[in-house]
This record gives C-alpha cells, structure tokens and sequence, in this order.
C-alpha cells in the first residue's frame, strides 16, 4: 500500500495531537498528555519538533514526532524519534515503515549518523518492528528523568546532592 506522507505544519496541530492522545492510550496513560493543540501549534512554530503525517485519504492515521539532538562524541546532529504511532486499523499495512523511511531519508539528508528513540518495555510489538528494521536496543544507557518539582527543588532550594557530585 503506498501511503502519503508529508511533514506536518502548526496548521496539523489538531490532527497530530489526536494522534499523540491515541498513542497515550494504547500505551495505557490515556491522562499522562497534558499539552494541548495551542502548546503544540507554538512548539512547532518554534522547531522544537518537527512531524510527519500518514495519510489514508484526508484523514492522518500515523504520525512521527521527532527533534534533532546533538552528540559531542561524533560532533553531529542526530535524529531522535519522542513519538510514533499508526492507529490500530491502519496497521499492517506499511504506515510504521513508510514513515520509517521518510524518517531515515531525513536524518540521511541532514547527515545524521544515528536516529535514536525510547519503547516502553513491554510493547514487544513495537521492539519486534525495530529489530526487523535493523534497530538494536543499547543495553549500555538507562534512561534518567527529573521531573517538574526534583528541577524546582535544584533550581530554587539549591537542594543538596548526596554522593559524589556527578559533574
């Protein structure tokens, strides 16, 4: 099947954010999506991330949320994938990997030397569609998070850091 694909604008802003609160659902966080089309319409604008659409006629069925990093090994830009997601009736019909490619001939373009990306431990489905695209998992990095109050207590309060300082 050959499905269009193109990169999304702040005027997709509504049709990327369904997306995103179908992608928290099926990852059983239907409440965990707190932005809304006016914060995503703005970071868009911005080019704090960028978005590819699928399309099954005029109706998105797929997306893929990325932003550039940075690596200061290989002093370059890589591709970093925050979401992806195919809504269920559109699966299996080559949406996951037409995106894939879209996304894997823009990280080629801008000569970045990997893409990068995060799948809950449970979602054997999604791990399996990567490794068959040639993906592996890096069982060398754990993924660490500060969260709004632990960043406030740092920033305001100075908070003490018990254990060696890791800078």
């Amino acid at each position: 099947m050959t499905m269009p694909i193109r990169a999304a604008g702040p005027d997709d802003a509504a049709s990327v954010l369904g997306l995103i609160k179908a992608l928290a659902e099926y990852e059983l966080m239907p409440d965990a999506v707190k932005m809304d089309e006016v914060l995503l319409r703005a970071a868009m604008e911005a080019g704090h991330c960028r978005c590819l659409l699928a399309f099954d006629g005029s109706r998105a069925v797929g997306v893929a949320l990325y932003f550039f990093n940075f690596s200061t090994w290989t002093g370059t830009r890589g591709l970093y994938l925050e979401d992806l997601f195919v809504e269920p009736e559109a699966r299996n019909g080559g949406v996951g990997l037409a995106l894939f490619k879209a996304l894997a001939k823009i990280a080629h373009a801008e000569g970045c030397p990997r893409m990068e990306w995060q799948v809950l431990a449970w979602n054997e489905l999604a791990a399996g569609f990567y490794r068959g695209l040639g993906a592996a998992e890096n069982p060398d990095w754990r993924v660490w998070r500060m969260g709004t109050e632990a960043i406030g207590r740092l920033a305001l309060d100075g908070l003490a850091v018990d254990g060696p300082d890791p800078g």
